[in-house]
């Protein structure tokens, strides 16, 4: 995108939540209108039978897949690099100290 399709005003947006909760209302007029209650199709033996198996197959990909990743990102990378990081910035402003970006920013000699 050139900066001039910026400047007109032409952005590729994504939809707003105000636009999610109009389509969902609009959504549930229109099974309102064809008479489909939500609650029965919800309540009703094929939807939780889908709905186990949803939940299983989830269960299965996250368990073979996904479990060890999303570990390794939490505890050796977030945790041990970016929440460590904070807190010590953190205790060294309470005890008013200077951070790691003060004592890093780079400085002019004049």
């Amino acid at each position: 995108m050139t900066h001039s399709t910026i400047a007109r005003g032409k952005t590729n947006r994504g939809i707003s939540i105000l636009g999610i909760l109009i389509l969902g209302a609009a959504l549930i007029l229109v099974l309102s209108y064809f008479d489909i209650r939500l609650k029965s199709v919800v309540e009703s033996p094929a939807s939780q039978e889908n709905f186990g198996y949803v939940k299983g197959e989830t269960t299965s990909i996250w368990d073979k897949y996904l479990e060890r990743p999303a570990k390794y990102l939490w505890y050796d990378v977030w945790l041990n690099i970016f929440w460590r990081a904070f807190i010590e910035n953190m205790e060294r402003l309470r005890d008013g100290q200077p951070t790691d970006a003060q004592l890093n920013a780079p400085t002019v000699s004049y």
